[in-house]
């Protein structure tokens, strides 16, 4: 049984950190401007200037920004040209979760066939996990794009620091008897949730980030009411989302939906109709 509360993961994660392979993984730092982009927007009202002065900071990432901002997700008569613009149409809120996707994807790269298209993969749920949030109104949207993006960010981490991670990969990929953490844990004694919790606590990610992460393979966490409704909301929107970018890639239907798919429609409450609705649109908007 893993532990559900803030203080227990902390104390799960020390624990991995003073034992284990876990001891000897390097987590990146934090981005500069990301802990920037973060204390700005920890504020009951972010400074709009500062967001923007972010934004502008690197030339990629303002073009990335712009070129989000006139994708079909926010079909407008006229495109974006600009930085300002493009935060306008976005709102605060939107634009620190797409300048989050530009640093973290720029602060760990991924370079390796096993993981290729990793954050475009990462950016796809993300915004499949956000139009959910959208739909439920129970879930900040801001929080979602967050946890779609973050939610893998222990794979690549492990894929660079543990011998023999790659073939542990394939192996989870391929099995249909036990989820991914199950067979990282029977190779390495730990898994992508345990780095990817540390890697939101290293980079000071909203506590509900960094607990969701943690829990989002285990099957248990969905129907028990002890833990907070926030951290349930973005595991069952995350496995939704997971499965919707699933299924539009064409990919066969996850081991982890045939055995937790009734339980996230019945925690979400909405039915296998509204989820394939939700598909459709996502088709629509978002190239796959």
């Amino acid at each position: 049984m893993p532990a559900t509360q803030t203080h227990d993961i902390d104390s799960e994660l020390d624990l991995a950190r003073s034992e284990g392979p876990v001891r000897t993984i390097v987590i990146p730092p934090c981005p500069a401007l990301l802990q920037r982009l973060q204390a700005t927007m920890k504020s009951s009202d972010p400074d709009w200037a500062e967001v923007h002065d972010i934004a502008s900071a690197d030339v990629a990432m303002a073009a990335s920004l712009v070129r989000a901002a006139n994708s079909p997700l926010y079909a407008r008569s006229s495109s974006v040209q600009g930085v300002d613009q493009a935060m306008a149409l976005l709102g605060l809120r939107q634009t620190a979760a797409l300048l989050t996707q530009f640093l973290t994807a720029r602060a760990l790269p991924v370079k390796h066939p096993a993981l290729e298209n990793f954050w475009e993969t990462s950016s796809q749920r993300a915004h499949a996990i956000t139009f959910i949030a959208r739909q439920l109104y129970s879930l900040p949207t801001d929080l979602a794009h967050a946890f779609g993006l973050f939610c893998d960010v222990g794979v690549p981490i492990l894929l660079k620091s543990l011998p023999g991670y790659a073939g542990t990969l394939a192996e989870a990929r391929a099995r249909r008897d036990r989820p991914m953490t199950a067979t990282e844990q029977a190779a390495h004694h730990t898994d992508h949730a345990i780095v990817g919790a540390l890697v939101a606590r290293t980079w000071r990610l909203a506590p509900q980030l960094k607990l969701a992460i943690r829990l989002h393979h285990e099957a248990e966490v969905l129907p028990d009411r002890c833990i907070d409704d926030t951290i349930r909301h973005l595991i069952a929107a995350g496995l939704a989302a997971e499965h919707i970018v699933g299924q539009l890639a064409g990919l066969p239907v996850s081991i982890e939906w045939v055995q937790r798919g009734h339980a996230c429609l019945g925690h979400l409450q909405v039915d296998a109709a509204e989820l394939l609705h939700w598909q459709d649109e996502l088709a629509c908007l978002v190239e796959y």
